[in-house]
């Protein structure tokens, strides 16, 4: 596999939040000869654990790894149970019936905006991040038509542009966990629970569509649950 740090390789922005699905294209990307700047954010996400786990596997992996704190955008937006925790994480199936509550408004234009400007920053001209197929009916800010309104404007926001590739937009959680599968990820190194506690809490929307996509392989989830 090329090195995450090849100074011959073109450089690339992931946004890694330590879930499956960044966790995948992280790889991916460097699988494609990419030089990875991995780029978190605490935005206030009550599974902050996710960090942590993104911190450990670009140390593990010798990736070039940014944590920005954002917080300070938590009173602007705050108002998702993500973030607040007063409100109830949902239970039950990870659909949008059930999960209204868990959208932090305009997050991935908030989160793709910052990555765009460290791109040109670092003189990369791609951006990866890891919506899905599954997110569609969820979150906006994870649709075909909004990937494609932000590379219009990534492409003439600076005077580098930059483009902003999601690879899995149009595949399934278990589409995902199948192209790991062949790149022999562990996804014990991955955190998706939308509760940050000690083990995973197998009931929330995420927890479950994680769980679906190993049962749909056959394989078990490495992960401890509660």
């Amino acid at each position: 596999m090329p090195s995450a740090k090849d100074s011959h390789s073109p450089a690339a922005v992931v946004i890694y939040s330590g879930g499956m699905d960044s966790y995948t294209v992280l790889h991916r990307a460097i699988r494609e000869g990419y030089r990875v700047h991995a780029l978190s954010f605490n935005y206030g996400q009550r599974h902050a654990k996710e960090l942590e786990v993104a911190a450990s596997v670009c140390r593990e992996n010798d990736i070039s790894h940014r944590v920005v704190d954002i917080r300070a955008i938590h009173q602007l937006v705050g108002n998702s149970a993500l973030t607040d925790p007063d409100r109830e994480i949902p239970k039950g199936e990870y659909d949008g019936d059930n999960l209204t509550d868990t959208v932090v408004p305009n997050r991935n234009m908030i989160l793709l905006s910052l990555a765009v400007g460290y791109a040109v920053n670092i003189g990369a001209s791609i951006c990866f991040y890891g919506a899905h197929g599954g997110d569609h009916v969820l979150y906006p800010d994870c649709r075909p038509e909004f990937v494609q309104r932000m590379n219009d404007v990534a492409a003439i926001a600076n005077f580098e542009a930059v483009e902003i590739r999601a690879p899995y937009l149009e595949r399934t959680k278990a589409e995902i966990l199948e192209e790991g599968i062949q790149m022999r990820l562990d996804y014990a190194k991955t955190w998706t629970c939308y509760l940050g506690e000690a083990k995973a809490c197998g009931e929330c929307g995420s927890c479950r569509e994680r769980l679906a996509a190993f049962a749909h392989w056959g394989e078990t989830d490495p992960l401890p649950y509660a």
